[in-house]
């Protein structure tokens, strides 16, 4: 067994991000065993105990996460081609009239917001924008499990075997696939549960056994679902509410 460093070790954990650990350990807002560590690059025993000083906590408390109905024509992420971003989207008059969350809006709130798992930027519904480093890490870290699902109109034959190769035995980037859930809803829409997210993975999935993508939209991300919310909405993350 080797030490690790401490940054590293808070995100395994679920602490915070690797960046916010980061940031936590040159304020002094770490302790391990109960002693301050202020010195960036330090290592810990994987065995040892990790505490976040109360002014960490209260910073993680104070960050926002964000549930929007993304229509088609926004990109997740920055701006490109002269699209607009998602985030544009939000101000206090785009809020869904719904969402009884107790946050007030604040401008600060995008400060630092952004997409944690993408639609790209022909689809459309929940995208999660967070400025929580644990939230973001739970979604799309190297190791998140969470599933995610869409509801996918398409057109097209379908292979023969096709149902069967998108529910397990497809290679993207020269790499398998994990297994999915895929069934039919209706004549022409398919239900996908997918549990990684390459880079437009449903559309390049659908290529490969005969169907074109013409309408996609993500309905639910672990826990938590779209419901009722109207595009171009957004709400805020309400408290006790998970994605996993």
């Amino acid at each position: 067994m080797e030490k690790v460093r401490i940054s590293k070790l808070m995100a395994q954990r679920g602490l915070c991000s690797r960046r916010e650990a980061d940031a936590y350990i040159e304020r002094g807002w770490v302790r391990v065993d109960g002693e301050v560590i202020s010195e960036l690059g330090s290592k810990a025993w994987p065995s040892q105990k990790i505490t976040l000083e109360r002014q960490a906590q209260r910073r993680q408390t104070a960050r926002v996460t964000i549930l929007l109905n993304k229509p088609v024509g926004y990109v997740s992420g920055q701006a490109e081609r002269g699209y607009r971003t998602a985030s544009s989207l939000i101000s206090a008059d785009s809020r869904y009239r719904g969402d009884h969350a107790p946050q007030r809006f604040d401008p600060s709130h995008l400060r630092g917001l952004a997409p944690a798992g993408r639609l790209d930027i022909d689809s459309q519904g929940l995208l999660v924008l967070t400025q929580d480093g644990r939230i973001a890490r739970q979604l799309v870290g190297e190791d998140s499990d969470v599933e995610k699902e869409y509801l996918v109109r398409v057109q097209g034959r379908l292979a023969d075997n096709g149902l069967a190769l998108l529910n397990h035995g497809l290679t993207l980037d020269g790499k398998p696939l994990r297994r999915a859930q895929v069934s039919w809803q209706n004549d022409d829409q398919l239900r996908f549960l997918l549990r990684e997210g390459k880079k437009r993975q449903i559309r390049r999935m659908c290529e490969m056994v005969g169907l074109k993508v013409v309408g996609l939209k993500r309905v639910r991300m672990g826990k938590v679902v779209l419901g009722d919310l109207p595009p171009g909405k957004w709400r805020y993350l309400k408290e006790g509410e998970r994605f996993v």
